[in-house]
Order: structure tokens, then sequence, then C-alpha cells
């Protein structure tokens, strides 16, 4: 089985690259998803963050708010830590039981983590590989604010939250440039994804 770390900058495109690669054939866990599993009510992340950040982050239902949340942490390092310390071993554990299940099922498999922060989290050893996806920031800015309907200042603090987008290409294995047409991305999948098969052979082969 192949171990790939997926991540990238906040809007560059990650999640479409890993639908990419899924409908190629690769297995994908995505963290921001196990995330939501791990902080629904009554679970112990869901309790830890209501006695850290307090029942102003819940919605009526009882459910977390994230977008009220993200106006609490991404304001303030310390807070953001606080938040990412409850959230992450949970997480954590989770991916590895996923992780295991497909070992069991498909020891071929090529499985692709949806990391958002790994570099921030310094994450990379996890992996076997690591792939990151890339836009320009001010690109960034434009996606983020269309799609989650947030200020240029907003939207802005949210990309400081993160490593920069350029700190983070001499860290990945790959780069996937995705600041040209789709058509164009599709390919570079394309060529990654036979090398990935390749990498996978070999270590079956012990080459």
């Amino acid at each position: 089985m192949l171990n790939v770390g997926l991540t990238g900058g906040i809007a560059c495109g990650k999640t479409t690259v890993a639908q990419m690669f899924g409908r190629l054939g690769g297995i994908l866990i995505d963290f921001d998803k196990l995330a939501h599993e791990v902080q629904k009510p009554n679970m112990s992340a869901w309790q830890d963050i209501v006695a850290c950040f307090g029942k102003e982050v819940l919605r009526p239902d009882g459910t977390i708010d994230r977008v009220r949340l993200g106006a609490v942490v991404f304001n303030d390092p310390e807070k953001l830590q606080k938040l990412n310390s409850i959230v992450h071993p949970r997480v954590f554990e989770q991916w590895h039981l996923q992780l295991e299940s497909i070992r069991e099922q498909n020891p071929r498999a090529i499985v692709f983590a949806d990391v958002p922060l790994l570099f921030e989290c310094a994450m990379q050893n996890l992996f076997d590989l690591t792939i990151l996806v890339v836009i320009e920031p001010d690109e960034q800015i434009e996606r983020l604010m269309t799609r989650s309907s947030l200020t240029n200042r907003e939207a802005k603090m949210r990309l400081a939250s993160q490593m920069p987008i350029h700190d983070k290409i001499p860290l990945a294995d790959i780069v996937i440039d995705n600041r040209n047409t789709v058509e164009e991305t599709q390919k570079r999948v394309e060529e990654v994804w036979q090398k990935l098969l390749e990498k996978e052979k070999n270590m079956k082969t012990g080459r």
C-alpha cells in the first residue's frame, strides 16, 4: 500500500485534484470530513470544544458552527493552537483505523490523505510521499472570497493563518500546478498517477 499525503493552500483546488485521483483508482481519506465526524454533538472533541470556547460556537441544534468557531480561532493563534490540540489527536486516531481497514482489504491500494495543514503540522514523515497543489496567493484570496462569502480582509486573515504556499513547495515530493485549465491539471494528475503506480509496484518488489 502506498500512503500519500495530499495538501495545498486554502482554496488551491486540492479537493478537485483529490477527486481526479479518486476517479483514477485512488482511495481518498478527507481529514476535514474526519474532523467533522469527531466534532459531532456529544463526541469527546465536541465536549472539549464547548468547554474551551463556550456554547456561543454552537448552532441551535447543538452542532458546532464552524464559521463562528473559525472567526474566533483565526484571530488568535493561541486559540487556534488549542482547537488543533483538541481535534487533531481524534482525527489521527480515525485515520489510522481507516488505513488499517484499507490495508486489510486491498494491500496494493494507493491511499490519498487530504490534509489541509500537512506541512504546518510537520506531518511529512507520516507518509510515503507528499503532493502539493499550488496556485498564486492572489488567486487563493479571490477563490476564498467567492467560495466562503468572505471580505478581502477576512480572506487574507485565513490565508495568513497558513504557511505561505511558496514556502511549502520545497517540502513537497511532487507539485501539481493548478493555475491553468482543468484539462492541464487533469493531464498532470494522470502523469503523477503513473509515477505512483510505479512506486507502489517497486515497494512491493523491494526496489
